[in-house]
């Protein structure tokens, strides 16, 4: 072997090296534990038999929320109207942002307030914002209105959404 062949054996040799020596002071300085509990809850489906395939609600659609709405909590509305208070106002007479105001929206025709730049899925959509439209159109704007401009993933409880629709029921 010549003195070339050398350098690059002994070149590979020290970085397999300082890589191995890396991991080891690495090891040493952080201590990997266990949470006693989840940062975050991921919610699966609770039948975890494989087999057959059913229809679920991600698929089928929400829930009817219609018995949940008498007994619906609005203050419990009222704190998850947060997420939404990002991209919309809830006050009387409030103004458009990334999303058109809240504020008498249960009840109100899809797609109505003048000068807000709706979708065309969601001017073609029609109809008023019912509770039944409400609880599909909160479960998964995307599904729901196909092509809205609202970026959304939803709320999946149908308690939660109960809960939101009650609280949007207020605003009048």
């Amino acid at each position: 072997m010549n003195m070339e062949t050398n350098k690059i054996f002994a070149a590979l040799l020290v970085a397999g090296i300082i890589a191995m020596l890396g991991g080891f002071i690495s090891s040493l300085a952080m201590h990997p534990h266990e949470l006693e509990e989840a940062a975050y809850e991921i919610e699966a489906a609770e039948d975890g038999a494989g087999g057959g395939h059913e229809a679920s609600p991600a698929e089928t659609g929400p829930e009817s929320i219609t018995d949940l709405m008498a007994s619906a909590d609005i203050e419990r509305g009222k704190k998850l109207s947060r997420a939404c208070m990002t991209c919309h106002t809830m006050d009387q007479g409030g103004e458009s942002r990334q999303g058109p105001p809240l504020w008498g929206v249960a009840g109100r025709s899809v797609a109505s307030i003048g000068g807000f730049a709706y979708s065309d899925a969601m001017k073609s959509f029609g109809g008023k914002w019912d509770v039944e439209n409400l609880n599909h159109f909160l479960w998964n704007p995307k599904k729901t209105v196909s092509g809205t401009k609202m970026n959304y993933r939803g709320v999946k409880k149908p308690e939660d959404r109960a809960a939101l629709v009650a609280f949007l029921k207020s605003l009048k």
